[in-house]
């Protein structure tokens, strides 16, 4: 078996037997789309919220949800998954660091994972699972053979989601 790795602002896609890893989340959301039946999976580690953040011409897709998301999509779907029994799981977007004010602007965490959520119903995916929010980062592993999604943190035992 095989670790696909996933690096920050990245996607990438794992078929079974292998299984696909981003490490480093923190306000980052690491969204996995799965095809039980094929046991294709994609990840994509998205840093922002929106494109519209993009501030020069080196645009990275995979960095922006709205983005990263529908292109992830179509990787799936190139390798054999089927629209229709794709699932998405995800886990990220911790608060890291406080912000005097509380201005919703600092919070990047929260909204990336609400632009994840929009992307998904946009593309009519659902999401089956998530664990977010919090403070700690966050190494996410999902399994091809199952579609069991590990969080493993500094703070708290491991989770399978």
């Amino acid at each position: 078996m095989e670790v696909v790795k996933v690096w920050m602002a990245d996607s990438n896609v794992a078929k079974f037997p292998n299984s696909i890893r981003t490490t480093g989340l923190g306000s980052c959301v690491g969204v996995t789309l799965y095809d039980p039946v094929t046991k294709v999976a994609g990840m994509a580690h998205v840093m922002l919220p929106s494109s519209t953040l993009a501030k020069n011409d080196e645009f990275k897709s995979a960095k922006y949800a709205d983005t990263a998301l529908p292109e992830l999509l179509q990787m799936v779907l190139k390798e054999g998954a089927s629209k229709a029994r794709l699932v998405a799981k995800m886990a990220g977007g911790a608060q890291m660091f406080n912000f005097a004010g509380g201005s919703d602007t600092m919070k990047i965490g929260p909204r990336n994972v609400e632009a994840c959520k929009e992307a998904l119903k946009k593309l009519g995916i659902r999401l089956i699972a998530e664990d977010t929010g919090g403070n700690s980062g966050r190494t996410v592993e999902l399994f091809t053979e199952t579609g069991v999604y590990l969080i493993k943190t500094a703070s708290r035992e491991t989770r399978e989601i």
